[in-house]
């Protein structure tokens, strides 16, 4: 009798400690899959851990674009290098869907997403962002042979346009009841009106002014319709210290001039944040 009640104890132990140690994995696993700065982890140590600050990005010229070479050039990407710069860090750039990148980030696929980004309710709840950097807005773009048809929203409502998935383009099209079409990017809507298939574009002013009209790939179609007022943050993870570090940088360039300069490069110095 005495064996079989210490036999009982001892299995009634060993279950405890299984019951213990499943419910303590429960918990690392919910733990792990926290953004870093939720775990009190800094994101600025673990790039410079690393040594490398992934840049989540788009085709989007005048911000992130590739040159003759193929190399990743724009406002944007040239001050991501120089950020990368001033924390020792190489700067790696990686093309995203626009309209996961909040979950590119919290995966840890991306450190931040840079890339002439509008601040929305949207992006301020899901990610850290930095201070704006430039003014932006919203506008139709179409056929030049067709823009003096459109003065106002009212007018847009028989068009069909073409918006990038997840952009402020779609919100605009959204909240004016447009009717539009979903695309990987804004180049991407471009190419729509272009070839007919879409009658317009909501695409980022900024965009707008440095690939339509004279003397572009899109000599054709011009803008001049705005939707709304805009501006440009860079987001990281929710709670990432890196927000704070990319603003005292900013602040650096904006002192220095070496932000208006990198602007005038790509003429989008009318735009910047004073």
């Amino acid at each position: 009798m005495k064996k079989l009640i210490a036999l009982m104890l001892t299995l009634a132990m060993a279950l405890s400690l299984v019951a213990c140690s499943s419910g303590g994995g429960a918990a690392n696993t919910a733990a792990s899959s926290e953004p870093a700065a939720s775990t009190g982890e800094s994101d600025l140590a673990s790039v410079k851990e690393k040594g490398t600050l992934l840049v989540g990005i788009t085709d989007f010229e005048p911000m992130d674009y590739k040159d003759e070479n193929g190399e990743w050039i724009g406002f944007d990407a040239d001050l991501a290098r120089m950020f990368a710069e001033s924390l020792g860090v190489s700067c790696e750039f990686v093309e995203i869907d626009w309209d996961n990148k909040a979950l590119e980030l919290d995966g840890k696929s991306i450190d931040c997403v840079w890339n002439g980004m509008t601040l929305t309710d949207e992006v301020s709840n899901a990610m850290e962002c930095s201070k704006p950097y430039l003014n932006n807005a919203q506008v139709v773009v179409l056929k030049e042979a067709e823009a003096d048809k459109y003065k106002s929203v009212d007018d847009l409502a028989e068009l069909t346009f073409a918006v990038e998935a997840g952009s402020a383009g779609k919100e605009q099209a959204e909240a004016n009841g447009l009717n539009y079409t979903e695309v990987q990017n804004q180049a991407a809507a471009l190419m729509e009106v272009a070839a007919g298939t879409s009658d317009a574009a909501i695409i980022d002013a900024l965009m707008a002014a440095a690939m339509v009209g004279e003397g572009t790939s899109y000599e054709d179609l011009t803008y001049s319709l705005g939707l709304n007022k805009e501006e440009y943050v860079v987001g990281f993870r929710k709670g990432s210290d890196m927000a704070a570090a990319l603003n005292d940088f900013l602040s650096a360039c904006d002192k220095d001039g070496t932000l208006e300069k990198v602007a005038k490069t790509y003429k989008v110095q009318a735009a910047l944040v004073s």
